[in-house]
C-alpha cells in the first residue's frame, strides 16, 4: 500500500510510460477509475490515489480546507514520485482540482482532462450539494449512499445495475469518510470559483460535459471550454455524471485519442 507524505496511492502500467494522475470525485476513491485504468495502462504510468481525509488516504483533515489544498497534495503526491510533469485526469472534484493546480503550477502539466467539472458554483448542483448533505446529516450514510446513484448515473442505468449498486453498499458503508469529512469537502467545491480566471490556464485541456449530467449541468463545462483558450470539449449524449463508468468503452477510446494525440487538437 504505497503512500506518499499521506495519500495512498497505486501505479498501472510500465513505469517509463509518460505519467498520468488520475483525481476522483467528492468520494475520492482510486478505485472510481476501475474501468478506464486498463485502457490507459496501455499508453502511459497511470497514478491513481485517494484524496486527503478517504479511502486508504490519510483520514486527518483540518478544520477548513479548499480545492487549492486538493491542487497541493497532487503536488506533494508528484514530488514524493519524483514527477517534474505529468498529465492529469480529473472527475469533478478531481476535475477542479487540476484546474487550481493549472493555475498554481502550470508548469508541472503536460494534459488535462476535466470530466463534469465547473469554474465557478452553479445553483443546480449548490442545490444538490444542500440535499445530498441533509440526507446525510438527518439520515445517516447509509441513506446518503443509497441515494448517491440518482445524481451520478442515468436512470436507465440504475435500473439495469440495481443488483450491482446493492451489493457495493456494505463497502461504501465501511470505506465512508463521514459526515464531517464530507461536508468540509462539499463546501470546498461549493467555494471554488475561478470564473475570472480562466484565461490565465495555459495548460492544454479536454472538457468532458454530459449532456445527460443530473448533477453538473453541462452549462458548467461549457463554460470551461469557452474560457480556456487551448481547450477541446466532449459533449457524451449519455452517461451522466459518472459517463466514465457508465459508458466506459467510449469514453475510454475518446480520452486516449485526445491524450495520445491521435484526435485532432
Amino acid at each position: 500500500m504505497p503512500e506518499a507524505s499521506g495519500p495512498y496511492y497505486e501505479e498501472h502500467g510500465a513505469p517509463d510510460a509518460p505519467p498520468v494522475i488520475l483525481s476522483s470525485g467528492l468520494g475520492g476513491s482510486a478505485s472510481y477509475w476501475a474501468p478506464n485504468i486498463p485502457a490507459l495502462a496501455e499508453h502511459f504510468r497511470v497514478i491513481a490515489y485517494d484524496h486527503r481525509g478517504t479511502g486508504r488516504s490519510d483520514r486527518a483533515l483540518p478544520a477548513r480546507v479548499s480545492v487549492d489544498d486538493f491542487a497541493d497534495d497532487i503536488l506533494m503526491l508528484m514530488d514524493a514520485l519524483g514527477l517534474d510533469r505529468t498529465h492529469l485526469i480529473g472527475h469533478a472534484a478531481g476535475g477542479v482540482a487540476g484546474l487550481a493546480l493549472a493555475l498554481k503550477a502550470p508548469e508541472r502539466l503536460d494534459r488535462l482532462v476535466v470530466v463534469n467539472g465547473w469554474a465557478s458554483p452553479d445553483p443546480h448542483f449548490l442545490r444538490c450539494f444542500e440535499i445530498r448533505l441533509a440526507l446525510l446529516r438527518l439520515a445517516g450514510p447509509r441513506a446518503y449512499l443509497r441515494a448517491q446513484p440518482i445524481f451520478l448515473y442515468p436512470p436507465d442505468w440504475v435500473s439495469r445495475h440495481d443488483e450491482d449498486i446493492d451489493t457495493e453498499l456494505p463497502h461504501q458503508m465501511e470505506t465512508f469518510p463521514g459526515t464531517d469529512t464530507m461536508e468540509k469537502r462539499i463546501l470546498a467545491l461549493g467555494s471554488f470559483d475561478i470564473a475570472d480566471r480562466l484565461g490565465e490556464v495555459a495548460t492544454r485541456t479536454l472538457v468532458i460535459a454530459s449532456q445527460d449530467d443530473m448533477l453538473v449541468p453541462p452549462r458548467a463545462g461549457e463554460a470551461l471550454a469557452i474560457g480556456i483558450a487551448k481547450s477541446g470539449i466532449g459533449r457524451p449524449a449519455y452517461g451522466g455524471h459518472a459517463v466514465n463508468v457508465t459508458d466506459a468503452d467510449n469514453f475510454n477510446g475518446f480520452l486516449v485519442d485526445w491524450m495520445t494525440g491521435v484526435m485532432p487538437q
